[in-house]
């Protein structure tokens, strides 16, 4: 008889073989899930929304087959709809921490959405300033280049 099969057949080896089957399918678990895990689906899921009654922002996870508008902490109610980042200060300065925005399609209010702080033009999906990048339109200069609306 071998070490190896006298190892096994002991209570001892047993325990430890395992062990060390759980530890090695645990990190396979772990290599294949940090491998297929896109960082670009976990942040589609775990997202910014905004309270359409106070106008505060929370984050929160989607969960399959939810609707908008989700839950908000701060109303109590489903008024949570998914905010845009402005990205831009008044003077037309990108800023590293933007600014979370309730789109007016969302809660179905007419004209274009402008940012409450920086007073200018958010679109869906929100483009991040770019080096070089023109900032959007304030309400007055996109109100000048659209006089019938």
């Amino acid at each position: 008889m071998t070490v190896r099969t006298a190892l096994l057949k002991s209570r001892t080896g047993q325990v430890a073989a395992v062990l060390l089957v759980l530890i090695a399918c645990t990190a396979a678990f772990f290599s294949i899930k940090s491998l297929f895990g896109s960082p670009a689906v976990n942040a589609e899921r775990d997202r910014i929304f905004i309270c359409s009654q106070t106008g505060k922002s929370f984050t929160h996870e989607l969960q399959i087959g939810e609707t908008i508008p989700v839950y908000s902490p701060y109303s109590g109610a489903n008024t949570g709809y998914p905010a845009e980042l402005c990205y831009w200060t008044a003077d037309g300065q990108p800023k590293d921490d933007p600014t979370p925005v309730l789109l007016n399609q969302w809660i179905h209010k007419p004209g274009p959405t402008f940012c409450p702080d920086c007073g200018r033009l958010v679109v869906p999906n929100n483009p991040s300033p770019l080096p070089g990048m023109k900032p959007p339109p304030t309400k007055a200069e996109w109100q000048a280049s659209h006089p019938n609306q």
